[in-house]
């Protein structure tokens, strides 16, 4: 057991180090003058503001600064080139996402590279961002016009009434981007939004803004017009609200408390939003789970991207019967992983993002070992590595006073609980407003599949933690409860980016009376045609 007391640097119980390359690249090798120069002129702003790597707390670059009237201004410029771009047909704007698709997968080391000076996460965890995009922008470039082509419908009166329902743009989406996965959550969710026929005006993370701007230069190279997509960088309550207050539908992710907020704006001008928004989210382990791979998918599960991912698993539910067998494999890998800050291949997590994620993760680590929680390895930062690296930790004994138990802490911290059977492990599951991702791990597959229907999140993952659901880009994505509005992907990734309109062409006869016919003599053959409709099984 590590000593939740012992002091802030490297010890021979600490996580090791893993070692950067010699010939390892640095933030001057990757951000230079030229880089960000030419990322710059995709912002619409006159004002200027800065961002820091949390690899090295130093500036990384220099961008501009937004102000209202820059966000009025992005929206004009928008409304004017969306018009142009949903006249395009649906399958040129697809062929723009295959494009991008192709760019993003051979170019991948330069947005791997920002990713990771811009979030300080390893770099097999910036692939992940890469390995979302490709899949969005292949599923939407395959698909969208499947999505959007118009639809007949049986009429009021088979026959004689013709339906056809259409799908138009929404127009300008308002899409405010979080950073701690600034390439997915960035273009991935603007993806949809294009092929749909909308342009988007984007604010992301000015932390993060480097990515968020790489991914709009690769997507204007690919063919899209360079207005359709306009960014504004400022502070969230400046110009967040500017952004929520003018998109003809918004997307967002990031806090519950400020989607909460961003609703609200939404519903008072009547348009639409979807929030992927906090998780606290449970792995189930079964007894009957093969407690090798359970224990390398928690480990992937907690603290991929340092724990920085709304889907992440923070709490873990464990059999009883196999409880310490499960912990000896689970606290061996975590006290194995390797952590690192060079832009390459090694290590198996990296940095926190920046000060306040620090400050709440050791508070929660903090506050649980003074209620009476113990510490079964990490529970220190590690400032020999860099500013903001802190350890992967395993928590056992918390308790529903301590905070960590019930609020999303965001950062490399899971709790472990026992439970003796499935009925308790499910309610202990269940037991916080949050549903966004949950995973079951079992040798029986059918049995964890009944298991994950009675979980009330969003996604549910048997065997793994969060990819596998994430990953399907067909299927819909997204949380219950506190945890969000909407879905990205699939169907509804799209769709909700879209205007329903129902034609319906009436023929031959009118929807009333008609050849003569009184009121009740209308009356009584409707009535009689309904049930006919019935009988002959008509929906």
């Amino acid at each position: 057991m590590t000593d939740s007391k012992a002091p802030r640097t490297g010890s021979k119980d600490s996580n090791p180090v893993a070692p950067a390359p010699a010939e390892a690249r640095t933030a001057a090798d990757v951000v230079t003058p030229a880089l960000v120069t030419g990322l710059a002129k995709g912002v619409v702003g006159s004002g200027r503001t800065s961002s820091r790597s949390p690899l090295t707390g130093q500036v990384l670059a220099e961008l501009p600064e937004s102000t209202p009237e820059d966000v009025a201004t992005a929206f004009e410029k928008a409304r004017a080139a969306q018009r142009a771009w949903a006249a395009t047909p649906v399958r040129q704007r697809a062929a723009v996402l295959l494009r991008f698709h192709d760019l993003v997968l051979s170019r991948q080391s330069e947005v791997l590279d920002l990713i990771q000076l811009e979030t300080g996460k390893a770099r097999l965890h910036a692939h992940e961002e890469v390995q979302a995009v490709a899949v969005a922008a292949r599923h939407y470039g395959r698909r969208a016009a499947a999505y959007l082509r118009p639809k007949r419908h049986t009429g009021a009166i088979p026959v004689l009434t013709k339906v056809t329902e259409l799908r138009h743009p929404r127009g300008v989406i308002g899409q405010i981007a979080p950073w701690n996965y600034p390439f997915e959550l960035s273009v991935g969710d603007a993806l949809p939004a294009f092929v749909a026929g909308n342009a988007v005006v984007m604010k992301p993370d000015t932390q993060t803004a480097l990515t968020a701007l790489w991914a709009r230069r690769l997507l204007v190279e690919a063919g899209l017009p360079a207005d359709v997509w306009q960014v504004v960088l400022g502070e969230g309550p400046v110009i967040g609200p500017e952004v929520a207050d003018r998109g003809d539908y918004i997307s967002f992710t990031g806090s519950t408390r400020t989607g909460r907020e961003v609703a609200q704006r939404a519903a008072a001008r009547l348009v639409g939003s979807s929030l992927e928004l906090g998780g606290k989210n449970a792995m189930l382990v079964l007894e009957d789970a093969d407690l090798d791979k359970a224990a390398a998918g928690a480990v992937r599960g907690a603290f991929s991207s340092a724990g920085q991912l709304c889907i992440s698993i923070e709490r873990l539910y464990v059999h009883e019967s196999v409880a310490d067998a499960f912990l000896e494999r689970f606290v061996a890998r975590t006290r194995a992983m390797r952590l690192g800050a060079s832009l390459a291949y090694g290590a198996d997590m990296g940095s926190l993002v920046s000060e306040r994620q620090l400050e709440t993760v050791e508070q929660h680590v903090k506050d649980a070992v003074a209620k009476g929680a113990t510490v079964l390895t990490g529970g220190r930062a590690r400032p020999d590595i860099g500013p903001l690296f802190y350890e992967p930790t395993v928590l056992e004994g918390v308790e529903p006073a301590m905070t960590v138990c019930g609020e999303e802490t965001f950062g490399p911290v899971v709790s472990v609980y026992r439970f003796s059977d499935v009925d308790e492990a499910v309610d202990l599951a269940n037991t916080t407003a949050y549903g966004l991702n949950s995973s079951v791990w079992s040798g029986n597959g059918r049995r964890a599949r009944q298991l994950a229907a009675r979980l009330h999140t969003g996604t549910v993952n048997v065997n793994e933690g969060y990819a596998s659901a994430y990953g399907s880009a067909q299927a819909p994505m997204g949380g219950m409860g506190d945890s969000g509005l909407g879905r990205r992907h699939g169907s509804e990734g799209i769709l909700k980016y879209t205007e329903p309109q129902t034609v319906a062409h009436q023929r031959v006869l009118p929807m009333a009376p008609s050849l003569g016919m009184s009121d009740e003599a209308y009356a009584a053959f409707m009535s009689r045609s309904l049930k006919a409709l019935k009988v002959l099984r008509f929906r």
